[in-house]
């Protein structure tokens, strides 16, 4: 009998036990957070999906019986807004990580420090999807940009206030000069 897995609740243990493999290919609009972060979307661009892979697996330790583990992969390619054209750029997001469970909070923060895989407190109904949409999130670039933009970045601003008001407005600076100037010289 083949167990049935719900990402959204996943028992993670059992998941491990069974060997359990969950994918999926997902539109974008079903991720609010990374849809979130995406620029507006090219009316002849295709349709982004988010597409994910978790297998999970049981292995031995020394310190006693198997510990669970999960190998998530997940990639997509996110529109995102250019830091030089402001133009949207599709972003390529990719993810390949394992993740270690062990039995609570405390121990998953004190292992997480020297492990080299992620560490998280065990679950009986974990959220896999947002672990995934976080991981994607967290591979988001700090500065997204085109290697060559379609498009001239502007490299000017209008004050459209300034502009309406003639451009003449006083320096304030002037108008300190003069009280300079008009002040009685103080013997010294």
């Amino acid at each position: 009998m083949k167990m049935e897995f719900d990402a959204d609740r996943l028992d993670v243990k059992a998941f491990a036990q069974a060997g359990g493999l969950l994918s999926e290919a997902t539109p974008l609009a079903q991720w609010s957070r990374l849809t979130e972060e995406a620029a507006q979307a090219v009316p002849e661009a295709p349709p982004v999906e988010v597409r994910w892979r978790a297998h999970s697996e049981m292995r031995g330790s020394a310190a006693g019986p198997g510990v669970p583990w999960l190998h998530v992969e997940a990639e997509t390619e996110l529109p995102l807004v250019c830091q030089r054209c402001l133009g949207p750029v599709p972003t390529p997001l990719s993810v390949d990580r394992w993740f270690r469970f062990v039995a609570d909070e405390a121990t998953a923060a004190v292992e997480d420090e020297e492990a080299e895989e992620d560490v998280l407190a065990l679950q009986a109904d974990f959220d896999l999807r947002a672990l995934v949409e976080d991981e994607l999130l967290m591979d988001i670039p700090l500065a997204p940009r085109h290697e060559v933009c379609p498009q001239q970045p502007r490299f000017s601003a209008v004050d459209e206030d300034f502009e309406a008001a003639g451009g003449d407005k006083p320096n304030p600076f002037a108008a300190l000069e003069a009280l300079r100037k008009n002040k009685p010289e103080s013997g010294r």
